[in-house]
């Protein structure tokens, strides 16, 4: 596999994955981190990268798309937008240091646009917590 496929592979799992698209980002890591032809440093980069700017399109969408959330086509259900707003509004930006969890995590970051979260302090706690997923991630693969 050449290593722009790796790496843009990589970029496009992670991407998707911190989007409202159901995508495993964990796994692709994973798998390029034991063949060990790629460098970890690298591999996490490109990884927290896309997953931090797949949460910067929930926020986004959160800031301009609530006046649709009865739609049919609205891309997260009713139960999950209100938990991710109940635990918000219980906890505030701290809660997004969850946003690497999977199920909540990404409604998380949608309803923190909704919130109007600002964005320079969503971006900084939201980065933390995904590339320390990654980086958890990857000692436990190395």
């Amino acid at each position: 596999m050449s290593a722009l496929a790796a790496y843009g592979g990589l970029f496009l799992a992670a991407f998707l994955a911190a989007t409202l698209v159901p995508a495993q980002s964990e796994a692709v890591l994973a798998g390029l981190l034991a063949i060990g032809h790629y460098s970890p440093a690298a591999l996490i980069f490109v990884a927290g990268t896309g997953n931090v700017l797949g949460s910067v399109v929930n926020w986004l969408l959160g800031r301009g798309i609530e006046r649709y959330r009865e739609a049919r086509w609205f891309p997260v259900s009713a139960k999950s937008l209100e938990r991710a707003g109940d635990w918000y509004r219980r906890y505030g930006w701290w809660s997004l240091l969850l946003s690497w969890l999977p199920i909540v995590g990404d409604p998380l970051t949608l309803a923190a646009g909704i919130m109007r979260e600002p964005f320079p302090r969503f971006l900084l706690v939201v980065t933390i917590a995904k590339f320390g997923r990654y980086i958890l991630l990857a000692a436990v693969v190395l």
